[in-house]
């Protein structure tokens, strides 16, 4: 029987707990999961999940495998170790594949295995699976010992978990073979290609060495194009200061920011993330970056025209935002989204309106206390039709300062993938307050690139850092 909504009735009496670090793929699962009919919770940590899951216990876990402070199979084995807890089925998601990673996860006793990348209504066919095989407890069964790769394992889990596991794995593994068997038709495809161009190889190396030098020569030019929209020149205002930094993983990147004066009462401060890296990704954030400029016009983002003929008027965070999303629908942009923190400051009031959109928080550095995260959250731009996030406010005072980054500042992952985390991105920025502010974002982006393996990010990284004039 279904509902009015289309889900199955049953569906609305399943809670699921997701256990996920990266803040996009968790939203991305919990919004799927939540249109399926589910009831979701997300912990973006294994320690997290656990304390969430003995504080209210759901009736299904969806684990990453990757996590700081908790691997997926240490919250798996927790959550298998407790006697109250055992019976709730557990999916692990990985990008591994290697068949000890199988058996680590009938170690640890999960009861299904998922490849990443998935296709969630192929997640949610195995939840709804799990669901019409409930478990029962592994007490009098008898431990297999199993040794592979010289490591040894003793694996304690019903026969019902390992069936599911096995039947979960070998689908993983089917297709796989899926699409190992098309791309063997491509490749046969491609080869009977080759045997008819066999006699124009010498000509077309030769045009492949010209076009990669071309290609070479472009992306150059490319790159410095990309470095020429960055700032270069500062508002002319006493009232506040700016200082940054921008540093791509590759010759192009998909990061972007910019400040400017809209007229002159206002100054306007971004910082774009297109997702992913390399030429499309940098198209994407150079087109963004070109629309959010303060010249009127009928393209304009940031101003339009006022009530008088010579008026112009801000246009408010949140409505560039949703402007963003209307323009942007990911499904037209190769499926490339972007997350987005954008704010207006008053030079007059020291108020700044800001909305963020998918991205890390803004901090906030008093001139006299401890800096902190300011609280707010929305859907990265072009995910959903309709926007969700709201426009926040945050009163300046003469000597505070506001930080605006990408995610390549918290998530740099040192050589044992730990994460750079907020709580050190608060450390760091409140050791550099007494310093001026161009030094202080130079400590900011020296610290993130040690700590990602001796300066080899594995994203862009993007500072921008404002202080408001004392006195």
């Amino acid at each position: 029987m279904t509902s009015s909504n289309g889900h199955d009735n049953g569906d609305q009496n399943i809670s699921v707990l997701v256990a996920e670090d990266s803040r996009i793929q968790a939203q991305i699962l919990a919004r799927k999961l939540a249109d399926a009919g589910f009831g979701v919770r997300v912990a973006e940590d294994g320690a997290l999940a656990l304390e969430n899951i003995r504080e209210r216990r759901p009736t299904i876990v969806i684990s990453d495998i990757e996590m700081p402070r908790m691997t997926g199979y240490e919250l798996c084995s927790a959550v298998k170790g407790d006697p109250e807890l055992r019976t709730i089925p557990f999916i692990l998601l990985s990008t591994l594949s290697e068949p000890e990673d199988i058996i680590r996860g009938l170690d640890c006793g999960a009861d299904n295995y998922v490849t990443k990348p998935y296709d969630p209504e192929f997640l949610i066919g195995r939840v709804r699976s799990l669901m019409e095989t409930p478990l029962g407890a592994a007490d009098d069964v008898e431990p297999l010992d199993v040794t592979l790769a010289g490591h040894h394992y003793r694996v304690n889990t019903n026969s019902q978990q390992v069936l599911n596991l096995l039947v979960s794995t070998f689908e993983n593994a089917v297709e796989k073979n899926n699409e190992l068997l098309r791309t063997n038709q491509e490749l046969t495809l491609a080869k009977e290609q080759l045997t008819v161009w066999n006699d124009r190889l010498e000509e077309l190396n030769q045009q492949l060495t010209s076009v990669n030098t071309r290609m070479t020569r472009d992306l150059d030019a490319a790159a410095k194009v990309q470095q020429s929209l960055l700032p270069t020149d500062s508002p002319a205002t006493a009232r506040a200061r700016f200082a940054w930094k921008y540093k791509p993983c590759d010759e192009l990147a998909g990061d972007f920011l910019n400040f400017f004066a809209l007229d002159e009462k206002h100054v306007a401060i971004f910082v774009v993330d297109v997702s992913g890296h390399g030429v499309a990704s940098s198209l994407l954030s150079v087109t963004v970056g070109r629309l959010m400029t303060p010249q009127l016009s009928s393209s304009s983002l940031l101003v339009a025209p006022g009530d008088g003929p010579d008026e112009v008027r801000i246009v408010p965070p949140i409505e560039v935002a949703r402007e963003l999303n209307r323009r942007f629908p990911m499904a037209e942009q190769n499926y490339l989204y972007f997350t987005l923190v954008y704010g207006v400051l008053n030079l007059e009031t020291l108020e700044f309106r800001y909305v963020l959109a998918g991205h890390p928080q803004v901090v906030h550095a008093p001139r006299a206390g401890a800096p902190a995260l300011l609280k707010a959250s929305g859907m990265a731009i072009g995910w959903v039709p309709d926007l969700d996030c709201e426009e926040q406010t945050v009163q300046l005072e003469p000597g505070d300062r506001i930080w605006l980054y990408s995610d390549g500042v918290p998530e740099a992952m040192d050589p044992d993938m730990n994460q750079f985390g907020d709580r050190q991105l608060l450390e760091v920025v409140e050791l550099g307050h007494p310093q001026p502010l161009d030094e202080s974002v130079s400590l900011l982006m020296n610290t993130v690139e040690r700590w990602g393996r001796n300066g080899s990010l594995k994203d862009d990284v993007s500072i921008l850092g404002v202080e408001i004039a004392a006195g």
